[in-house]
């Protein structure tokens, strides 16, 4: 049995006395692949945000690697330092960098510059397939191109927990097809903890090891698990 790499233990998030997410139970052990569904305003975009330290909890706490993330009104361990990255739907890219100087700026947040992040810099953009896009800014890329890209820039951080927030969404069935492929592969080789939260989970679900279903803003108590 591998170590818990999340606990989630009576989580809520509220915005006044509106609860948004709550209470929620979960763990996840490290290396796993989770699948996140729920219908439109079940609460799994708010579930990620708090677990990526972006929205503290109301209630209960969330642990990483066993150490307290975040707390009631507290995020503990600052964004950066959770180990965690979160792709978004939307690539959400920085319209003013390149691609390389987009990897370059991460990279240099964990210390990596010179020579090593060129050479990180190669190594990223080739797992996604875009070798060569140094210098492309995201205004020239295709649909897919963003995506990779910004897929690239979550691994930059290098993260032992990755969050998916429906990043395959807006991509065409072949394009998501070939990039659930390239995760797979991807995740096996790094070895992430994954929670993808996905509106297609048929698509998707012979990558996971499981499925878990939210509604409500909860969790709901059947698990689907895969082989």
């Amino acid at each position: 049995m591998k170590a818990a790499l999340l606990r989630i233990h009576d989580l809520s998030v509220a915005v006044g006395t509106r609860r948004l997410i709550g209470p929620i139970e979960m763990e996840m052990q490290e290396g796993e692949r989770v699948l996140l569904v729920g219908r439109s305003g079940s609460g799994k975009t708010t579930l990620l945000r708090a677990l990526a330290g972006l929205v503290a909890p109301s209630a209960g706490t969330i642990e990483l690697f066993g150490q307290v993330a975040s707390s009631p009104g507290r995020i503990d361990l600052a964004p950066e330092k959770r180990g965690t990255a979160l792709l978004f739907q939307g690539a959400a890219l920085w319209p003013h960098m390149s691609c390389g100087k987009t990897l370059r700026f991460v990279l240099a947040r964990r210390g990596v510059q010179g020579a090593a992040a060129r050479t990180e810099v190669a190594r990223l953009l080739g797992d996604v397939e875009l070798s060569g896009f140094e210098e492309r800014m995201p205004a020239t890329l295709s649909g897919g191109e963003r995506q990779r890209l910004a897929l690239a820039r979550a691994m930059a951080a290098a993260p032992k927990l990755l969050l998916l927030d429906e990043p395959l969404g807006p991509l065409d069935e072949e394009l998501r097809r070939g990039l659930l492929e390239r995760l797979d592969t991807l995740q096996r080789e790094y070895g992430w903890t994954t929670l993808h939260v996905t509106h297609n989970p048929r698509e998707a679900e012979r990558f996971a090891d499981r499925t878990v279903r939210m509604s409500e803003g909860r969790i709901d108590p059947a698990i689907l698990s895969h082989e």
